[in-house]
């Protein structure tokens, strides 16, 4: 397959607005097609940044002179790849429920797309879902990437590298800081977080109004403090064969009004090597680096990944922890 690669994004919130600018620099990947709840974008000659920069927060690229409205904006994106207009997708979707991105990739593979998906899931259960759609994706001839973004998806891959030095590992323990100086332009992702936080659920979370999630957030100073989160880390090292799930811990700190991280972003990997000696890897990321580098980052050299496998006739689902991302020049 040559390049550039034709890049859809299904998404226009923050990580959305964010994957198009970090896209617009890249001479391998060309984003050609967009879409948020209400309408979507083609453009075989490229979309700019600018393009998708312009949907301001709780409205939609139908709004934009390159935009049109529909009813079904991502049954529009299956249809764009089904024809060979794009070649790859990024879900910067919200996941609230947890099965509607599993719903939304099975869309993909059922009509017939034979290109490649990734997302940047963070719960357990959704990762699961998408794992147990490997036999039909196979079959469709697709690529799916999941779990591809910090964490689940930098910090994973680098866990499971780490491990490498040890005979046994005993321990893996991921803790993230997080600066948003503005929590509406990532309304879907703060919703995820507070759906973590004790009495709240992933239901409550997706219930709650912009002036409730606003009052939840002052009333906590605007500091989100996360323990022992359901990230998917778990079960991706544990189908990797690098540590049983429950010895993989994930929680952190998310500042909701600051773009400063609150604290930094880190993995630590404990382990038994052959000798018998204890040691303990750490890998930090740097506090400059923001949450949306952090993600999309990874998640473009995942979806490159997947480009690479398919191009070798190897299909099915894959997660962070399986291979590496190939960096998007």
């Amino acid at each position: 397959m040559s390049t550039p690669w034709r890049i859809g994004i299904l998404g226009c919130g923050g990580l959305g607005k964010a994957a198009a600018a970090l896209l617009e620099p890249k001479a391998e990947m060309r984003l050609v097609a967009v879409c948020d709840t209400q309408g979507w974008a083609h453009c075989p000659a490229g979309i700019t940044a600018a393009d998708v920069a312009g949907v301001a927060p709780g409205e939609s690229i139908a709004a934009q002179p390159i935009g049109r409205r529909s009813d079904d904006p991502i049954g529009e994106m299956v249809r764009l790849g089904v024809a060979g207009e794009v070649d790859g997708f990024f879900l910067a979707l919200p996941n609230l429920p947890s099965d509607f991105l599993p719903s939304v990739v099975r869309r993909f593979a059922e009509g017939g797309f034979q290109g490649v998906t990734v997302d940047a899931l963070k719960r357990t259960v959704a990762v699961e879902q998408i794992l147990a759609l490997d036999e039909p994706i196979r079959e469709a001839g697709m690529v799916h990437m999941t779990g591809c973004g910090a964490t689940p998806g930098l910090l994973t891959a680098a866990a499971a590298l780490a491990a490498q030095s040890y005979q046994t590992v005993e321990a893996v323990d991921i803790r993230f800081g997080v600066g948003i100086a503005n929590w509406d332009a990532y309304r879907a992702t703060v919703r995820e977080d507070i759906a973590h936080q004790r009495g709240m659920d992933f239901e409550k979370a997706k219930a709650m109004s912009d002036s409730d999630v606003e009052r939840f957030l002052a009333e906590r100073s605007w500091i989100l403090e996360l323990h022992d989160m359901e990230h998917a880390d778990d079960v991706m090292l544990e189908r990797a064969g690098v540590v049983t799930r429950d010895k993989v811990k994930v929680g952190g700190l998310v500042d909701t009004k600051r773009a400063k991280k609150p604290v930094s972003t880190s993995v630590q990997v404990t382990g038994v090597t052959f000798e018998g000696k204890r040691s303990t890897h750490t890998f930090t990321l740097g506090d400059e680096t923001s949450m949306a580098a952090n993600v999309n980052g990874p998640a473009f050299g995942y979806l490159k990944t997947g480009l690479w496998l398919r191009g070798r006739g190897i299909t099915g689902v894959f997660t962070s922890a399986d291979v590496m991302p190939r960096f998007v020049r």
